[in-house]
């Protein structure tokens, strides 16, 4: 099972590139497709969750794009994530409308639900802006 799906990861690829540039040129989805090596139809879909999510802002022109709403450092990898899939979840017994007969009983669940709640706040604590500084480094 994976935890980050295809289209979250193009869509984290998407706003690293964005971030990248933030403050400086606006970048269109057809770029954003070639530079990041998304289908374009998809980068155009993520583009659009990612403004409904008030994560970016679009331009529209023959000089429009994409640009991020706020600083690279007030953007969280896990707003990201669940910009584009909803929830982040280790087993569908983690979300809340599923009812497990044994939920109440189970001994594996109460660790899940430590480890996700784990990874939530390790992943809120990574910006864009801790990418885009990775990404300079090499």
């Amino acid at each position: 099972m994976d935890i980050v799906r295809r289209n979250t990861d193009y869509a984290l690829r998407a706003m690293v590139n964005l971030a990248r540039k933030y403050d400086k040129e606006l970048v269109s989805s057809r770029t954003i497709a070639v530079q990041e090596k998304v289908p374009y139809q998809l980068a155009c879909k993520l583009m659009q969750k990612l403004h409904k999510a008030k994560l970016i802002k679009s331009s529209m022109g023959p000089k429009g794009g994409f640009s991020l709403i706020r600083e690279p450092k007030n953007i969280s990898l896990l707003e990201i994530i669940e910009s584009i899939q909803e929830s982040l979840s280790l087993n569908k017994c983690m979300l809340a409308r599923y009812k497990c007969p044994k939920q109440k009983s189970c001994t594996i669940r109460p660790k899940l639900v430590e480890l996700q709640a784990y990874i939530g706040t390790y992943l809120n604590n990574i910006t864009l802006a801790d990418l885009v500084g990775e990404q300079d480094n090499k």
